[in-house]
């Protein structure tokens, strides 16, 4: 089996605004993705501090941990802006090889998850414990849930290139 470069020809789409529907759904879902993270955010940062008693926040983070996973997470953006690229072009092993990257990146930023909430209540913090505590647990386990749904699908759209569900003539789908 030999990769070939495929020419696309996008039919253009009637749309009132110019954008493809489906870049303009994703840009929405984006757009209210920024929208509830920022206010999981910004509610942990109105009560960074207020807590009465500990663990606190520089009893429990460890900066290697959490610069490494954040390291790992940002080249799982990579991999997948790369696995885009790859399909665009009508590479789609290649894309199976970065989609798949993107996943095990994505696993792994879970694992440092799952490494550092076990460490956390290791040394009593837990979302019961204090404020910190809750809105911590809050912000990075609907994060946590979040990149787990995105490992779901990358695994999905992976499969589905093998049954040839993913084809570059298609690659706004992805």
């Amino acid at each position: 089996m030999t990769e070939t470069t495929a020419v696309i020809h996008e039919e253009k789409e009637e749309t009132s605004t110019g954008l493809n529907h489906r870049k303009l759904i994703m840009w929405a879902f984006l757009g209210s993705d920024c929208m509830f993270f920022g206010s999981l955010i910004a509610t942990y940062l109105v009560y960074q501090g207020k807590s009465k008693i500990g663990p606190f926040p520089e009893d429990v983070f460890s900066i290697p941990v959490t610069s490494v996973s954040t390291f790992v997470l940002l080249m799982s953006s990579m991999s997948m802006v790369l696995a885009y690229a790859a399909l665009t072009r009508g590479h789609i092993r290649t894309f199976r090889v970065w989609i798949f990257s993107t996943a095990i990146l994505g696993m792994t930023f879970l694992a440092f998850q799952v490494f550092e909430f076990r460490d956390f209540a290791v040394h009593g913090l837990t979302p019961k414990t204090n404020l910190f505590g809750t809105t911590f647990f809050t912000l990075t386990g609907f994060h946590g849930a979040h990149v787990t749904i995105g490992v779901i699908w990358l695994l999905s759209l992976a499969f589905h290139s093998f049954r040839g569900g993913v084809r570059s003539d298609t690659h706004l789908d992805v």
